[in-house]
Formats: structure tokens, sequence, C-alpha cells
């Protein structure tokens, strides 16, 4: 048992056909699937998804089926040095009329934006065909000259029934464990453990064959129970990349949106006892900060974004002391989500009514010609009227009875509801 790879290793995706919940990608015909088929239609592109769902799988498979030299680089333990003798190496091969390679650089958020810089150049000119993977949202973590010049593909969190069909598929597979007599009866905990990272699921699984005791007839019973006894013994109680990291950041955004301060310091620090990046938690403050506080008091986002800068210019263990004033605060503020319910009235809305034209008046005049066609005639300045306001139209006109924002009942924004009550209910006059 000690000489075999660890289980996940051993399951890894031999084809396409073999990707659990990922069908979007490696059903016949789509994206992923056709580079496997035909390295003509390689291109650069970033795989972004949670931990455990199959990037790592899919650029192993590209290895074997590429013809072209592959390179594998982690942006955790590497640098710009590495990044410059690959590129390198790869001009030279493209001078000696060999195709260009292919480099994967797992974990690529790590990179800071000056070493995603350094791949520009080989990416744009086609000297390397980058396959980058990351957990983290590309539009926030990857460089946006380098993002515009690769394809973003969404690897997914594969579903109950998906994972429940792979752990008696790897049972009945898998050389080792094909022969211990496993019994799967209960799936709840140790999918529950899982987060949905299928490398987690499996090592899991794994462990549970090798320190569960055999039953009478020599069967090893795969339950609730086995698993809870197993994996609390053999892992560690907090996994930031598996379920508890979103149980518990859950748990705090929610205590913040419920005013209990009590339990929104408890649950943050059950995260940085456990590992988390601060960083992380900071972001999801700043998202609390104006979804569910809002207009009620705009204060709480420029603490929460000042607490995100602290924390990256501090460090643990002091900038818990940060983040604690700002956690206190944030679940002590007055709430509203006016400002989220406007920002999706909004967006749905332009992408269901996106045809109607701007009013003439409101349109940039930047030549004779537009002029003369109206455009920016009778607009009203503002700063001309009195308190700097004026009555004009401002919606096209097939929407101009549209109402997205409505106040919440807080002082903050009875106030606004007020100005803008009597603003629009006069008639302004210079």
């Amino acid at each position: 048992m000690s000489n075999l790879p660890p289980l996940a290793e051993r399951m890894r995706p031999e084809n396409p056909v073999d990707f659990i919940g990922q069908q979007h990608l490696f059903d016949e015909g789509k994206p992923l699937q056709a580079v496997l088929k035909d390295d003509s239609l390689l291109h650069s592109m970033i795989l972004w998804g949670p931990p455990g769902t199959g990037k790592t799988s899919f650029a192993y498979l590209l290895s074997k089926s590429a013809k072209r030299k592959f390179f594998a680089l982690s942006a955790s333990d590497t640098g710009i040095k590495s990044v410059r003798e690959i590129l390198e190496i790869a001009r030279d091969m493209i001078n000696t009329h060999q195709p260009s390679p292919i480099l994967f650089l797992d974990e690529i958020h790590r990179f800071s934006k000056s070493q995603q810089d350094s791949l520009l150049s080989g990416v744009e000119k086609g000297i390397i065909s980058l396959v980058g993977a990351t957990t983290e949202n590309p539009s926030f973590e990857i460089n946006k000259a380098l993002l515009s010049r690769c394809r973003v593909y969404r690897f997914e969190e594969p579903g109950k029934e998906d994972l429940i069909e792979l752990l008696k598929k790897v049972i009945k597979k898998d050389p080792h464990l094909s022969g211990q007599n496993i019994v799967l009866k209960e799936t709840d905990f140790i999918l529950r453990y899982s987060g949905g990272d299928i490398r987690r699921l499996l090592n899991a699984l794994e462990a549970v064959s090798q320190f569960s005791e055999k039953g009478k007839n020599g069967e090893i019973e795969i339950s609730n129970e086995t698993c809870m006894q197993v994996l609390q013994e053999h892992f560690p109680a907090y996994d930031k990349d598996g379920d508890q990291h979103y149980d518990l950041v859950s748990a705090m955004i929610k205590s913040i949106r419920g005013s209990d301060p009590d339990a929104a310091l408890y649950y943050m620090f059950r995260m940085l006892h456990g590992g988390e990046d601060p960083v992380f938690i900071c972001r999801r403050l700043i998202i609390s900060a104006s979804e569910d506080i809002g207009l009620a008091n705009p204060n709480a986002l420029l603490l929460a974004t000042a607490c995100l800068d602290a924390v990256r210019n501090i460090g643990l263990p002091e900038c818990e002391i940060t983040m604690s004033q700002c956690v206190i605060y944030l679940a002590s503020s007055p709430k509203s989500n006016s400002a989220y319910v406007a920002r999706n009235k909004a967006k749905r809305l332009a992408r269901e009514m996106h045809d109607y034209q701007v009013p003439l008046h409101l349109r940039n005049a930047t030549s004779k010609i537009v002029k003369d066609l109206g455009y920016g005639k009778d607009y009203l300045y503002p700063h001309d009227y009195k308190e700097h306001f004026v009555k004009q139209q401002y919606l096209p006109k097939e929407l101009k009875d549209l109402k997205l924002y409505d106040a919440a009942d807080n002082p903050a924004e009875a106030k606004m509801k007020e100005r803008l009550e009597k603003w629009w209910s006069s008639n302004a006059k210079k």
C-alpha cells in the first residue's frame, strides 16, 4: 500500500468522458474535448474553478495528447526566472520550426501583476500556449492585458449524484480498493466533508478504507459513522479549501447581516485559527459592506476597504485587531440592501431592454454633423440652477416611469428620499 500513489492520482481521468460534472467542457463537440482531439485548436486559456474539479487533470491529458513540448510550473513555488527560461527555450524551438510549446501554470493567481506581465509577450506572439489554472475569479486576480489574450473556462463543482457515481466507480475500478470488499452504505458525511473537491473525496475514501475496522464478513463499510470517526481523527478540523471554508464564511456574513457581532467575531476567528487567508476574509467584508449595509451607512464600505489595506500592510497577528474592529462595526451598523436590489433590477433591465435610444439632449455632440442632428440640444446644465438641480428627462422615453431604486427605512436613506422627492416634485428654476 505504501508504494502506491494516492487514490486521487491513480484515478486521474484517462480521457474526456472520465471527467466528473464538466459536461459543458468535455462532452462531444465541447471546447476542451475538441482541444484534446485536435492539437491545431490549442489556444491560451485560463481554467477557473474550485479545488479538485479537474483543472490539473485536464493539463495532464493535454500533456499526453498534444504534439508539442509541455512545461508545468506552480506559481506558488516559482518565479519570473523560470518563466523567462521557458520562453527562451520556446523561441529557440520556433526558430527551428518546431511547434510552440505549452506552459501549464498552476495557481496562476499567486503570480503578482508584474510576474504575470512577463507572460504577455510570449502569449501575444504565440511563442507559448499558456494554460493557467486558478481557484480565484480571473476578473480580479489575472492581469487584464493577459486575460484579454486568453479564453476562460469555468470548471463547476460536481453535483451530489456525480460524486456518488464516482465513489461507486472507484470502488469497483481501482485495483487496490476493488479487492477489499468495500460496501458503500451512506455518503452524506463523506460528501459534505469533501466540499465538492474530488481529490479530497478520493483521499477521504482511501483513508476510511485503510483505517476502518472490518466487519464480521470482512467487509469495510463506508457509512456516516465510520467516515466521521476516521476523518475527524486523521484530518484537520478545518480545511480552508473545503466545506468548512464556505460554511464558516457564510456564517460570518450572515451574522453580520443579522447584526450579531459576537457570532461574526467567533466565525472569523474560527477561520483565522484554521489558517484562512485574512485577505479572503476582508474581501467578503467589503462585499457585505455594500450588499448588506449599503446606503444605510456608506462609511462601512470605507472602513472595510481600509481594513483590507491594513491587512496587506501589517499582516498577522496584528491585523486581527483591525479585522475585529471592522467586523464589530459592520455587524453593529444599520442595514440596507436597497443598492443591491437596485443593482439586480438594473442589470436585468439592461439585459432585456438594451435597444432604447439615449435622448438626443443627453448625447455627446462631438461634431457639427451630430449637432445639426440635435445632439446635445436643449440640455439643461444642473449647476446653473438652484440647488444644482433642474428637472429634465434622463431615461429613454419608453422607460420614463421606470423605478429601480427604492429607499430603505433608515435615517440616512430617509434624507436621500426626502431630497429626491423635493427635487423631482418641484419645478427647479434658475
